[in-house]
């Protein structure tokens, strides 16, 4: 199956990160390489793209498309990006960018087991080692499947899908998406049923556990932060409001100044904000990016500069 990829808020994160010909630039989630062969492209031969990506589908198709510019590629989780800079014997770089979530190969390609449209075998990892979703959904006890669906997922009947997986499994394996979500459907009231997929939030919650998403996170914008130089610039391009919240935070912290009660005369903390936002609110795509890529709909990019040091 190709490698599809059509990256969400092109224009609008080129224009972020304000790219300079003789720049040293990091696309941590390079994916089908959409972002980053836009961002090499505008690189004069001193400068220098970094695509990193856990998944090694991704890392040989992007490695491909990115032949012939100013483009290295790496098979590395984003989070480990201060190894790779290091082994590059690079410092620090001009910018950052981190598009998160599930590529549309990854979604697509039934064999991974991403999807609860197709029917596959239980996978859902990134990088196609360790931890699997047939893992969590086999072994795990009912307590923490109730605690990942609530906390990653958001999902209000957490209680009663975990319910129903630990009862179903008593008998045989859940081996494939097709098992789980029909398991899911008939654990949900028919209302719920009718009113929209129910597996959604499941299957995004069982999704972030096995790829420990949000530790890479939380890990890797700290990471991104300090291999920014001054004036550096960070995107980021979250899909839920789980990892939106966790980059809109940290960014928030990053830009926040003095620390002291409110009621003190004057500063005593002498603490001063490490970054400044480039943009108040998250950026979403246009009307007619909507209209062209569905996938878009959910994506929201925030953009940040670091302050001169």
């Amino acid at each position: 199956m190709e490698f599809t990829h059509i990256p969400v808020l092109l224009s609008e994160t080129i224009e972020g990160l304000a790219i300079r010909p003789d720049g040293i630039y990091v696309d941590g989630t390079v994916g089908g390489a959409g972002h980053s062969k836009e961002i090499a492209s505008r690189l004069e031969k001193n400068g220098l793209l970094i695509g990193l990506d856990r998944d090694p589908d991704a890392v040989a198709v992007a490695t491909e498309r990115l032949q012939g510019l100013p483009a290295k590629v790496v098979h590395s989780n984003y989070s480990e990006m201060r190894k790779v800079l290091d082994n590059l014997q690079i410092t620090q770089v001009d910018g950052i960018l981190l598009d998160l979530g599930v590529s549309s190969y990854q979604l697509d390609n039934a064999e991974r087991g991403f999807s609860y449209h197709a029917n596959a075998k239980l996978d859902m990892r990134m990088n196609q080692e360790g931890l699997s979703a047939y893992d969590v959904v086999n072994t795990w006890d009912e307590p923490t499947l109730c605690k990942i669906l609530w906390e990653y997922g958001e999902e209000k009947f957490a209680g009663r899908i975990a319910e129903c997986i630990i009862c179903k499994r008593e008998n045989a394996p859940i081996q494939t998406t097709g098992e789980l979500a029909e398991l899911i459907k008939q654990a949900v009231p028919q209302k719920y049923r009718r009113d929209k997929n129910p597996c959604k939030k499941t299957f995004q919650a069982i999704r972030i556990a096995v790829n420990d998403e949000f530790r890479h996170l939380r890990t890797g914008l700290e990471t991104a932060f300090d291999c920014l130089k001054s004036s550096g610039r960070l995107a980021v391009i979250t899909f839920h409001s789980l990892e939106d919240r966790i980059v809109k935070q940290q960014f928030a912290s990053w830009c926040k100044g003095c620390i002291c009660p409110p009621d003190f005369p004057q500063c005593v903390c002498g603490r001063k904000p490490k970054a400044k936002l480039l943009v108040r609110k998250p950026i979403t795509a246009s009307q007619s990016e909507l209209e062209q890529n569905h996938r878009s709909h959910s994506a929201k990019l925030r953009l940040l500069e670091k302050e001169r040091g």
